[in-house]
C-alpha cells in the first residue's frame, strides 16, 4: 500500500482573498509589472510528516477521552471509574488513532468476574480475530466507542491483550452513539441491580 501524504489545509475563505489578477492583463492596463510574489510564485503546499499528523491526531483523541471520562463519572457518585487515558495512532495511518479511557473488573453476563477496557476511536472497524486489533475500518462514521475484555499478556509486548475466551472474540459492546456507549459503561460498571434498572431507562 503506498504510503500516505498529508499536507497542511488550513482554510481562507475565498471571500477575504484578494482578487488575484493575472500578471499580463494587469500589463496591458496600466504598462506595469507586477512584482509581488503571489503574481510569480504559486503558493507551494506544506507536507506534514507522519510524526506531525500523529501528534495532532493525539490532541484530538487526548481531549475527547478527557471530555468522554468527565461525562461518565459525572453521572453518579457511587460510579466512578479510573482515569486512564492514553492513545495511539495507526503506523501507516497516522490520521486514525484510538484512545484508552479507562479500565476496570466487573461481573458481566454469565462471566463472574471480567477485566475490560473502554476506547474511543476516530473510525469504525470490525475488532480482529487474531494480532491485528482493527479489521475493516470505516471512515465514514467520526467515533467509535468500544469495550473489550482484557488480560495480562502472555508471549506478547503488550501488557494486556484482548481476552477473547468472553464472547468469542472479547468485544463487549461498540457503538458510533456516544449515548449508548455511556450507557453501555455505567451498566457495567453499576454495582447492583437497582442501579442498572435506573441506567437502563435512561
Amino acid at each position: 500500500m503506498a504510503k500516505l501524504r498529508y499536507f497542511d489545509a488550513k482554510e481562507t475563505s475565498r471571500s477575504q482573498e484578494p482578487q488575484l489578477v493575472a500578471a499580463h492583463s494587469e500589463f496591458l492596463r496600466t504598462g506595469r509589472i507586477p512584482r509581488e510574489r503571489r503574481h510569480w510564485l504559486a503558493e507551494e503546499k506544506r507536507y506534514l510528516t507522519h510524526d506531525e499528523v500523529a501528534a495532532k491526531t493525539g490532541r484530538k483523541l487526548q481531549v475527547a477521552g478527557e471530555r468522554t471520562h468527565q461525562h461518565i463519572n459525572g453521572f453518579h457518585h457511587s460510579i466512578q471509574f479510573p482515569k486512564m487515558i492514553f492513545h495511539r495512532t495507526l503506523e501507516d495511518s497516522p490520521h486514525l488513532g484510538y484512545c484508552h479511557v479507562t479500565a476496570a473488573r466487573t461481573k458481566f453476563a454469565h462471566y463472574e468476574e471480567v477485566s475490560w477496557a473502554f476506547y474511543i476511536a476516530n473510525f469504525y472497524s470490525d475488532i480482529g480475530e487474531n494480532d491485528n486489533f482493527f479489521e475493516r475500518i470505516d471512515v465514514g462514521y467520526s467515533r467509535m466507542y468500544f469495550a473489550v475484555a482484557i488480560k495480562p499478556g502472555e508471549n506478547s509486548a503488550e501488557k494486556m491483550t484482548i481476552d477473547r475466551s468472553v464472547r468469542g472474540n472479547g468485544l463487549l459492546f461498540r457503538t458510533h452513539d456516544p449515548q449508548a456507549a455511556i450507557r453501555n459503561i455505567l451498566l457495567l460498571g453499576a454495582r447492583n441491580e437497582q442501579l442498572r434498572e435506573i441506567i437502563r431507562q435512561l
